[in-house]
C-alpha cells in the first residue's frame, strides 16, 4: 500500500460526488466544513443528494433554496447548525440507538456511496486517524463505495480504532483550520452546581463513568476529586474528565473492558482535551458499537450514567430529543447506557436535568407535550436528580412516583403538579 498522499482542493474533491448519492458526514469536532460547504456550492450541478450524518459542527452554509433544493438531510441526531434543515421539508431524522448506526451502514440499510471525514496527518506508515470521533465514522468509512478526506494537522492522532489508510482516499485536501470547541464550564452556574452535587452523592468509589454531552456531566466531575478509583467508559467525554485523571481520582484500575484506559467513542471540548488525546495510549477511541453495546458496558462495575432531558412527566418517561414534535436533538446513546447501567452490578441510570427552563417553564410537567419523543421510558427510568434533590423511581408505582418527583420540581411549580395529581389519581397530594 502506498504511503504518498497527494491532495487536491475541496471544489475538485467533491467533484466526485454525483446526483442521487447518499453521502456520510464526519461529525462533532471532526465536522469536515469545507468540504461541506464545497459540495453545497455544487447545487446547481447535482441533486437529489442524500446527507447522512450524526451531531455536526461548525458554520455549515445550508439555508440556501437551492441547496435544500438540491440535498436531503437525513439526520441520525440533530444539531444546532443544522436543526432547522433537519426540520424543515427538506430534512428529516431517524430515530435510532446510536449503538445501531453502525449497523445501518454494515447491513446496507442506509447504503452509501460517499464518505466526507476529517483525519489526522498520516504517520510514516500511511495511517491517519478519524481523530476526535471514532463513534459511527469507522463503519461509514469501512462501507462508503468512494472516501473523501480533510486532513488537518491541527486534528490530533487519537489511538483506539479509528485507523485509516490513505489508500483508502479517493480524494484528500489539506485544510489546518482550528477544530470547534465547546467550554462546558464556562456554562456553569448556581443550578448546575447544585445538580452537579446531588449527582456526585450518587457515585461510589470504584465506580464507572459514563457522561452525557453538557454542563451538568461537568458538574458532576468536578465534584469527584476525592474519589478514588473510578473509571471511564462513555460514548464522549470534554475536559472535565482531565483534572480527575491528573488528580488520580480517574485511574480506570477496576474496568473490566480495557482496564488502564479510558474508553470513549469520540471527544468534544476545548483544545486542552484535544491536546490530551492526541497520541495518548491513555485514551482508546472505539467503533460505538462496541462502546454503547450494553453487553459490553453491564461488565463494568457500578457504572454511573448520567444523561439529561428536556422534560420528564410524572410517571417517569423521559423526552430528551424533541420539544413536541419538533426535533431537537436525537435518541443518541442515552438508552445505551441508561439500560447498561442498570444491568451492571451496582450501577445506576441518572437522568439530570434543571427543575425549569430558563424561562421559568417546569421540566416536571404532568404529561409530555403533544408529539415530544419518549426516549427512556418509564421501564427503564430509575434515579432522577434536579436541583432540588434526588429521588429513586425504581420499584415505584405511578401514583409514588408522581410524589417523588413533585418533591424535587421547582417549588413555585409544586402546586399545579399537586392539582395534575388530583386529577389523575382522584387523591389530595
Amino acid at each position: 500500500m502506498s504511503a504518498i498522499l497527494e491532495y487536491t482542493t475541496a471544489h475538485e474533491a467533491v467533484k466526485l460526488i454525483q446526483t442521487g448519492n447518499r453521502v456520510f458526514m464526519h461529525g462533532s469536532a471532526a465536522t469536515p466544513t469545507a468540504l461541506i460547504n464545497a459540495l453545497l456550492k455544487r447545487a446547481n450541478d447535482i441533486n437529489n443528494v442524500e446527507i447522512v450524518a450524526i451531531s455536526t459542527y461548525g458554520a455549515i452554509d445550508w439555508n440556501h433554496a437551492e441547496v435544500l433544493d438540491s440535498f436531503y438531510l437525513n439526520s441520525l441526531f440533530v444539531s444546532d447548525n443544522v436543526r432547522g434543515w433537519a426540520n424543515s421539508g427538506h430534512g428529516g431524522y431517524v430515530p435510532v440507538f446510536l449503538s445501531e448506526i453502525p449497523q445501518l451502514f454494515d447491513r446496507g440499510i442506509l447504503p452509501l456511496d460517499v464518505a466526507m471525514v476529517q483525519v489526522s496527518p498520516p504517520d510514516k506508515h500511511g495511517y491517519c486517524t478519524l481523530g476526535t470521533s471514532a463513534d459511527v465514522a469507522i463503519s461509514a468509512v469501512k462501507n462508503a463505495r468512494i472516501v473523501i478526506a480533510q486532513v488537518n494537522p491541527q486534528m490530533p492522532r487519537v489511538l483506539g480504532e479509528g485507523f485509516v489508510h490513505v489508500s483508502r482516499f479517493a480524494a484528500a485536501i489539506w485544510e489546518d483550520t482550528p477544530l470547534p470547541e465547546v467550554d462546558y464550564s464556562a456554562k456553569t452556574d448556581a443550578v448546575t452546581d447544585s445538580i452537579g452535587r446531588q449527582v456526585a452523592s450518587l457515585i461510589e468509589d470504584g465506580a464507572t463513568l459514563q457522561m452525557g454531552i453538557g454542563a451538568i456531566p461537568d458538574a458532576v466531575l468536578r465534584q469527584l476529586v476525592h474519589h478514588k478509583n473510578l473509571g471511564v467508559h462513555t460514548e464522549m467525554f470534554s475536559d472535565g474528565v482531565i483534572p480527575l485523571v491528573q488528580c488520580g481520582a480517574i485511574n480506570n484500575s477496576l474496568k473490566k473492558v480495557e482496564p488502564g484506559k479510558i474508553v470513549s467513542s469520540f471527544v468534544l471540548g476545548t483544545r486542552k482535551v484535544y491536546d490530551f488525546v492526541h497520541d495518548n495510549p491513555y485514551v482508546n477511541c472505539m467503533n460505538v458499537s462496541f462502546v454503547n453495546d450494553t453487553h459490553i458496558i453491564r461488565k463494568n462495575p457500578r457504572v454511573a450514567a448520567i444523561n439529561s432531558a428536556i422534560e420528564i412527566d410524572l410517571t417517569g418517561q423521559v423526552c430528551a430529543d424533541s420539544i413536541g414534535t419538533y426535533q431537537y436533538s436525537g435518541i443518541g446513546g442515552q438508552m445505551d447506557f441508561m439500560r447498561g447501567a442498570a444491568l451492571s452490578d451496582g450501577g445506576k441510570p441518572i437522568i439530570a436535568l434543571p427543575s425549569m427552563t430558563g424561562k421559568g417553564i417546569s421540566r416536571i410537567v404532568p404529561q409530555l407535550k403533544p408529539g415530544a419523543g419518549v426516549v427512556t421510558t418509564r421501564g427503564h427510568i430509575q434515579y432522577v436528580a434536579t436541583e432540588h434533590g434526588v429521588v429513586n423511581l425504581y420499584g415505584k408505582n405511578m401514583e409514588q412516583r408522581a410524589r417523588l418527583l413533585t418533591g424535587i420540581a421547582a417549588p413555585m411549580h409544586r402546586e399545579m403538579l399537586e392539582k395534575a395529581f388530583f386529577e389523575r389519581f382522584g387523591k389530595l397530594f
